[in-house]
């Protein structure tokens, strides 16, 4: 079992007889409203099935899932406009999230929006991925498998991260390796350094190379000795959180302009609030001088509940 590789603590012993089931339990949203009037709604009611098919059915480890373990993810599609007869401009959204242990709760683990999603999609058309050969025979329709494959991977990563140091690097390195095989067209953005301050390549690039090592120590730390830890120590869990938070801000500073501190810190805001609003002045102090480098944009809302 994956996580019993990883925490002895979780599954005391899992029956071999558990299912072997696929890695995610993902939602998948398809919204139209502003093109309702010009395509067949069938092509749309089609697309959202196959793809939720493509996303939860295919194998992407090697590794056994139990039905508890499978990783709760979402992915969000809003069709902004048609460029031509079947290709579609949108914002996609990526939410995943993890459970914690002893707790009838999920932390957010990744919360992000790509705004550069260009794909072809016809009523029928098979879905079809190879991550060594991302580009595909139509750079359209690859593009489509590509940047979901590429999220996969990332929120699996991400996963395995918060349970093992560094386990999640197979699958991050899975998703660069998307990146550099990715399609190449007309209208196809997203995939090079030089595509905008945030993008695919940007963020991958934070969570492959060395100077980024810190990062990994971080999603563990305040995951696994922080947030699984809360219901039986929870003043230990706090201070594991805040030296998590601490160190994000080290690597912040050195890494300045990172595009993963921030989008790892997006909808942490009810979370982190909920941890501290019983700690004391001076961890409250500690944390907002934290915060106001690492979430500055929320840095006003942390500061009305927690000062």
């Amino acid at each position: 079992m994956r996580y019993k590789q990883f925490v002895f603590a979780f599954f005391v012993f899992l029956s071999c007889t558990s299912v072997h089931g696929q890695e995610l339990a993902a939602t998948v949203n398809v919204q139209t409203n502003k093109i309702e009037n010009q395509i067949d709604p069938k092509i749309f009611i089609q697309f959202q099935k196959q793809l939720k098919d493509f996303i939860n059915q295919r194998k992407w480890t090697n590794d056994v899932f139990a039905i508890e373990e499978k990783i709760d993810c979402g992915f969000y599609i809003n069709i902004e406009s048609i460029v031509s007869p079947g290709v579609y401009e949108a914002k996609l959204s990526i939410v995943a999230n993890r459970p914690v242990l002893n707790a009838n709760y999920t932390s957010p683990l990744l919360t992000m929006q790509d705004a550069n999603f260009v794909f072809k999609y016809q009523l029928g058309q098979p879905m079809e991925f190879n991550e060594n050969r991302a580009q595909g025979a139509d750079p359209l329709e690859a593009n489509l498998t590509s940047v979901i494959a590429y999220y996969v991977n990332i929120i699996i990563g991400l996963d395995y991260d918060s349970f093992a140091p560094k386990a999640g690097m197979p699958y991050f390195n899975k998703a660069l390796n998307i990146v550099y095989n990715s399609p190449e067209g007309s209208g196809i953005s997203g995939w090079k350094s030089y595509d905008g301050q945030r993008n695919r390549y940007i963020f991958v690039d934070n969570l492959t190379k060395s100077g980024f090592d810190k990062l990994h120590e971080v999603i563990y730390a305040y995951n696994r000795e922080g947030l699984d830890q809360m219901s039986d120590k929870p003043g230990i869990a706090r201070a594991a959180i805040l030296n998590a938070l601490m160190a994000m801000q080290e690597l912040n500073d050195v890494n300045v302009n990172s595009m993963a501190v921030p989008i790892l810190m997006q909808g942490k805001f009810t979370e982190i609030v909920g941890i501290f609003e019983t700690a004391d002045k001076p961890m409250k102090k500690q944390l907002l001088n934290t915060l106001a480098s690492i979430d500055i944009a929320n840095i006003n809302r942390y500061k009305e509940k927690l000062e």
